[in-house]
């Protein structure tokens, strides 16, 4: 048990490459070599593995008592392997399709998902997504700094104050924090970063669209 506290990460890391490595294989061996079976296979070793990412997280947690980043991390992972990582895998089950299609010199695609393809290729389309993306990308950030300031918020300044005044988030020595908990501080700045990086991705497939292809 010492040695999976010890190299939790390691173990966490190497097991999230390999629900991706699965998920590949899934599609190849489903497509390229017509498997069905064995493909059903790797398909069952992602879940195991992310079901193997929830217990690591919760054996952590039981031993150790402190909700860390650590869980936030995989609790993060899951959660998108739930909603945005379908559609992701998705898109790379038609990719695959496509590609393996074309080297095969058969056509796996259906008319349906070639037609979803040109539509998910329409730089309108894409612009709409990316917006609701960050619609959506807001007001979970938002929520998330109202709950941190609720449970752990620095009375002496009002969460506007700190929202305005950002010399803390530029030197950790710099007092006083915004929150009193040093985790809590230390996930609002990178998720800060992450969304103001984000928040420019989304944004310039409206304000530069590219040229719709034929």
């Amino acid at each position: 048990m010492q040695l999976l506290l010890d190299n939790h990460w390691a173990i966490f890391i190497t097991l999230e490459i390999s629900s991706l490595l699965f998920l590949f294989l899934f599609v190849v061996v489903r497509y390229l070599f017509t498997n069905i079976r064995v493909s059903y296979a790797f398909l069952g070793l992602f879940i195991a593995a992310i079901i193997l990412e929830a217990l690591l997280a919760f054996v952590v947690y039981k031993h150790t008592g402190e909700f860390t980043t650590f869980q936030i991390v995989i609790v993060i992972f899951i959660v998108y392997a739930g909603t945005f990582g379908i559609s992701d895998f998705k898109k790379m089950d038609r990719y695959v399709k496509d590609k393996i299609g074309k080297w095969k010199g058969i056509d796996l695609l259906t008319d349906k998902e070639r037609q979803i393809m040109a539509h998910l290729k329409d730089p309108k389309v894409i612009a709409k997504r990316t917006r609701l993306w960050f619609y959506l990308h807001t007001i979970v950030f938002a929520i998330a700094i109202l709950i941190f300031w609720q449970y752990y918020g620095n009375e002496q300044h009002s969460l506007y104050y700190f929202l305005t005044n950002l010399d803390w988030y530029k030197d950790e020595l710099i007092e006083p924090r915004p929150f009193t908990n040093e985790l809590i501080t230390n996930i609002v700045q990178i998720w800060s970063l992450i969304y103001l990086i984000d928040t420019i991705i989304n944004w310039s497939y409206t304000i530069f669209p590219s040229e719709k292809k034929d």
